[in-house]
């Protein structure tokens, strides 16, 4: 499997976004508020969820791993089971790739586990155990989605914690490992949003903890509250 630079939030993959309108759950940290100064970007993301003409440009030759949605959510509660089905359908039409889902509603995974092709992963994000409400708006509690997770045991499953948000070092651990994840991707907020973050001294425990039964990688990004 080639490895591709073409994405911020994962570099190993290539960003994929056939679902444009705006999220359901509207983070205040959302990555694509950042790029909303260009307007062709502001202008997808806007409005009602529907599928874009990106739906038909996945790479046709070259085995890739595929991040479906990097900007969006396909398993959020308001996107139409036809849309998510549909983008589906596409993966299943193109076999060499690898795909790679993420969603704050992981309950919905199992609705399509039959439409998503074998091989892929699944993940969830789970920023903080608390729940701050100003950040995380419309997203479905952590605790929810640790136990959508759990639920799935037919496919590979990874934990982000990204952007990480402060946290009680025993109720994260149970949360993360509630999920039974293969690997935990740990970054930072790097967008300067200015959100309640957790000390070196947590991290390092939290860190400590999550290798007892997991594979932990270090986003770049979260150097800067290792080296505070």
């Amino acid at each position: 499997m080639k490895k591709e630079s073409q994405g911020n939030m994962y570099p190993w993959a290539k960003p994929w976004n056939p679902l444009g309108g705006k999220c359901p759950h509207d983070c205040s940290y959302c990555s694509t508020n950042s790029l909303r100064r260009y307007p062709i970007i502001n202008e997808k993301y806007s409005g009602e969820l529907g599928l874009t003409d990106s739906l038909f440009k996945l790479p046709k030759k070259e085995e890739r791993m595929i991040f479906v949605c990097a900007q969006n959510d396909l398993f959020a509660k308001d996107v139409p089971d036809i849309m998510i089905k549909m983008v589906l359908h596409q993966c299943l039409n193109h076999p060499q790739h690898k795909y790679f889902f993420q969603t704050k509603n992981p309950f919905r995974y199992a609705t399509f586990l039959s439409h998503i092709p074998k091989g892929s992963i699944l993940c969830t994000t789970i920023e903080t155990n608390r729940w701050y409400p100003e950040i995380m708006r419309a997203a479905p509690y952590t605790d929810r989605r640790a136990l959508g997770m759990n639920r799935i045991d037919s496919f590979e499953k990874e934990v982000t914690i990204e952007p990480i948000l402060d946290f009680d070092l025993d109720e994260m651990v149970s949360l993360i490992r509630f999920c039974n994840p293969t690997k935990v991707n740990i970054g930072a907020d790097s967008k300067n949003n200015h959100l309640p973050e957790p000390s070196k001294k947590k991290l390092l425990a939290l860190s400590e903890e999550l290798k007892k039964f997991t594979v932990i990688d270090r986003k770049t990004n979260l150097e800067r509250l290792l080296n505070n």
